[in-house]
């Protein structure tokens, strides 16, 4: 910015975006001066580097407002992992998808890891049908992103929410809707008022 810029020459542009030609910096900056305004280098590394006429103050208010924007648009997905063994109880099993659909409709990718110990590596084939079955029974709020893998001692399946699954399930489910998707908020009590 202004005499910061150390290069021998700078392509200029005008505050109005007008090409204005390859100079010398002081040349530039006299232009920036004699408007009232600042000399700031937009492109550094492009040959010549290029500058620009332009308020600095409204430069950097723009800029943070466009990286605000840009932050409110992003979505963090992160990955919940739901641990399983091959002789995981029916109850525990209910419980554990339920967690799964919860974290689904919430917007979060689920891990399916099953974990096999000792003997149980000898029998894969039934924690690979544990996991087939939890996954289908999942699959009315997400869809299957990466199938039955194992890896190590572990066999895993991961799961991506489908918004359309899930605004499906939401309408046909009404009451479980708010319990799962969205906190209640407390009651509040309306004042009282006094007899007189």
């Amino acid at each position: 910015m202004n005499q910061e810029i150390f290069a021998q020459e700078v392509r200029l542009i005008d505050e109005n975006g007008e090409m204005m030609g390859v100079m010398p910096p002081r040349e530039a900056l006299a232009i920036a001066e004699n408007r009232g305004l600042d000399l700031i280098e937009i492109a550094p590394n492009a040959k010549p580097p290029t500058c620009k006429i332009m308020d600095y103050g409204k430069w950097k208010y723009e800029n943070k407002k466009k990286e605000k924007v840009a932050k409110k648009k992003q979505t963090v997905i992160s990955i919940k992992e739901v641990q399983l063994r091959p002789r995981t109880e029916q109850h525990d099993l209910d419980v554990k998808m339920r967690h799964a659909r919860r974290f689904l409709i919430e917007g979060d990718k689920v891990k399916l890891n099953l974990r096999f110990s000792g003997r149980e590596m000898a029998h894969q084939e039934l924690g690979l049908q544990l996991l087939k079955d939890v996954s289908k029974g999942l699959e009315d709020v997400a869809v299957v992103e990466v199938p039955p893998k194992m890896e190590g001692r572990q066999m895993f399946v991961l799961m991506a929410p489908d918004p359309a699954k899930i605004k499906d399930y939401l309408k046909a489910n009404k009451d479980i809707a708010p319990k799962v998707s969205e906190p209640k908020a407390p009651e509040v009590k309306a004042p009282e008022a006094k007899a007189e």
